[in-house]
């Protein structure tokens, strides 16, 4: 990279974020930005294309999320690195962008001289990740609920009653009670709402 420009697919669905971004990539000599997309689901195609170094991903994105999409670039095209871009440094998420083989994980309130030397690392091979944001997933541990659990409190968060969740998964309504019964006693919390706060701190629901 010492002699080439690191060529960047950047993908926000903000616009006035991503020209930001993208005008503060632009001013680093040895950076250049080669394609922009605003959807998850645009990110495998475009880079397929373009062939980017490093691919900066927002972890909200409409139609694939930014680390489903991150997952699916590295299977695609491993050579390219990720770096995950997020408004909330939840732990449970940062442990999902690891699994997905994520190369940096920087919070969107970084200074801005952070994004390039960050592009930079994770370019060369390095992995670059905010060392509080480790320690809090290392202490968070793994999600204790199972897919079933998750979904059920998921669609809960969504404002869903059991009703409804019911239909939806094709269960009884008593399962599932029993199951949000279940989802609070593991979770330690006080009733459902806390239980949906627990959670979404943790990054279990996104």
């Amino acid at each position: 990279m010492a002699n080439e420009r690191i060529r960047i697919l950047l993908a926000e669905d903000m616009h006035m974020v991503q020209g930001a971004l993208a005008a503060l990539l632009e001013l680093e000599p040895d950076l250049e930005v080669v394609a922009k997309v605003d959807r998850g689901d645009l990110i495998v195609p475009t880079a397929l294309e373009c062939r980017p170094d490093v691919a900066i991903i927002d972890v909200d994105l409409p139609n694939m999320n930014g680390l489903d999409a991150a997952a699916l670039l590295h299977e695609r095209l491993p050579e390219c690195r990720t770096l995950i871009l997020t408004a909330l440094g939840r732990p449970g998420t940062l442990r999902r962008a690891m699994a997905a083989h994520v190369s940096g994980y920087l919070l969107k309130d970084s200074p801005a001289e952070g994004l390039a030397r960050a592009v930079r690392e994770v370019a060369a091979g390095r992995r670059v990740v905010n060392p509080q944001l480790v320690m809090r997933a290392w202490d968070i541990g793994e999600n204790p609920l199972s897919e079933r659990e998750t979904k059920v409190l998921k669609m809960t968060a969504q404002g869903a009653e059991p009703p409804e969740i019911a239909a939806e998964l094709h269960l009884s309504v008593g399962t599932v009670r029993n199951y949000l019964t279940t989802i609070v006693v593991k979770l330690n919390a006080r009733n459902r709402i806390d239980a949906v706060r627990i959670a979404t701190e943790a990054g279990w629901l996104t």
